[in-house]
């Protein structure tokens, strides 16, 4: 199972009963004789379902606008359910795939998750929105392109299951930002030349200093806020970020896949989602593409598949220094500073947005988080953690207690561990940059 989430860690960084029916009739089926028994109907699910956490972290939460109903009037359940009707339109009648699973399976999505809740993900059953901070993030429904991408790594997952990390973390989120621009550009009517390119755009509160999340054509420049600081984003292999956050990078360096794909869909012509947006399904779903492949061995699959249009899409790799089917090393990483170990450290990174968030406290200080902190970290012992998997675009935390390290998903983290984040993690306390790990 993997889950998906639509902000980056470096990014965050800076800102922050019908199933019972059903199964009493089938029980009491069973005390009838097979020849007499009548079978028992059950009406098939909605294509898809918007439930409401009404601010809390209960999942799926309340049912509140299932397919084939009327608007609800609450904005962010109307947009999702827009999105979703989009979305799987675009994977049904251009692509011919039923739902993300291939075989129509009914989407659960939920709207409203959490406080202050700057992100969204797919988490291996449905598909889950905040309704942001309201200071550097509004509504995770309001740019139908989120939706298109954490659906994306649904169908990821159900294909070629490109691993959460590395170069095919990095090709898992790109994967997601194409078929994003696809369903967007089809829902415009855009084609390649007139797109914007942007995944997220709108999702930023007025006065923030940001055209989206991502700039798919130009990769590094969708933002730049003192609340943000700079789009970190990549697009070339020689400019690759070697880090242990954010899974290996994966919302920085999926700018390179990105750029080749916006390079292959100006060059392919015809609309976006018809023309280069069928040849990365083809690659997606061929088999050549694996769990871990990496960037050359994704450019060789759709090169591969792309037929006539074969030299265009390799020349597309190229510009990002990547060569089909050859080898997609990146270079080293730089330096590694240690932080102190007198000290308990928080980084969080990952996130659909990529923002990274760290804090850091001296515990022989006069801060007054100093007695929570120190009981908190007297009663956590990180060797005792079971390792889980990431999950795309759900948060990472590397924890430092003291000189003891362990970097915990967000589904994994205990009662204690976030806790312990929300106060060193404290607003206004964050360092943007943060501190590096080794």
């Amino acid at each position: 199972m993997s889950r998906c989430r639509f902000v980056p860690p470096y990014l965050l960084a800076r800102v922050a009963p019908r199933s019972l029916v059903v199964d009493e009739a089938l029980r009491a089926a069973r005390t009838v004789p097979v020849a007499t028994r009548t079978p028992v109907l059950v009406a098939p699910a909605p294509a898809w379902t918007v439930h409401t956490a009404a601010g809390t972290t209960t999942l799926p939460g309340q049912v509140v606008r299932p397919a084939g109903s009327a608007e609800s009037g609450d904005p962010a359940v109307d947009e999702a359910a827009t999105g979703i009707t989009g979305a799987l339109a675009l994977f049904e009648e251009v692509y011919g795939r039923a739902s993300y699973d291939g075989a129509g399976a009914p989407v659960s999505l939920t709207v409203h998750y959490g406080q202050d809740y700057d992100n969204a993900f797919w988490d291996g059953t449905q598909l889950v929105f905040g309704d942001g901070d309201g200071r550097v993030f509004g509504r995770f429904t309001e740019p139908v392109d989120v939706l298109g991408h954490e659906l994306t790594h649904a169908v990821t997952e159900h294909t070629a299951g490109l691993v959460y990390r590395d170069q095919p973390g990095a090709l898992n989120e790109s994967v997601s930002d194409v078929f994003a621009a696809c369903l967007k550009q089809r829902l415009l009517g855009q084609t390649p030349s007139d797109a914007d390119w942007l995944i997220g755009a709108g999702i930023f509160v007025p006065g923030i200093q940001a055209r989206a999340l991502r700039d798919m054509a130009a990769p590094g420049t969708a933002y730049d806020d003192p609340a943000l600081g700079r789009d970190p984003q990549v697009g070339h292999l020689d400019d690759y970020v070697s880090t242990s956050d954010d899974n290996g990078g994966v919302h920085l360096n999926s700018g390179i896949p990105n750029r080749a794909f916006q390079l292959a869909a100006v060059a392919v012509g015809g609309s976006t989602w018809e023309g280069a947006g069928r040849i990365w399904y083809a690659a997606l779903t061929s088999g050549a593409v694996g769990p871990e492949s990496d960037f050359a061995a994704f450019a060789g699959a759709t090169v591969a598949a792309a037929g006539s249009q074969a030299d265009a899409v390799g020349s597309a790799w190229e510009a990002v220094g990547v060569t089909p089917g050859g080898a997609a090393t990146a270079p080293p990483g730089g330096p590694v500073v240690v932080d102190p170990a007198r000290r308990v450290v928080v980084r969080r990174t990952g996130g659909f947005a990529g923002l990274r968030a760290s804090g850091e406290l001296d515990l022989a200080g006069d801060d007054p988080r100093v007695p929570e902190v120190v009981a908190l970290v007297d009663r956590v012992d990180l060797r005792a953690l079971t390792s889980e998997p990431p999950h795309p675009d759900r948060y990472v935390y590397a924890f430092d207690l003291c000189g003891d390290r362990a970097t915990v998903p967000e589904q994994g983290l205990t009662p204690d561990l976030r806790r312990l984040a929300d106060l060193v993690l404290e607003p206004g306390r964050t360092d943007p940059r943060g501190p590096a790990w080794s």
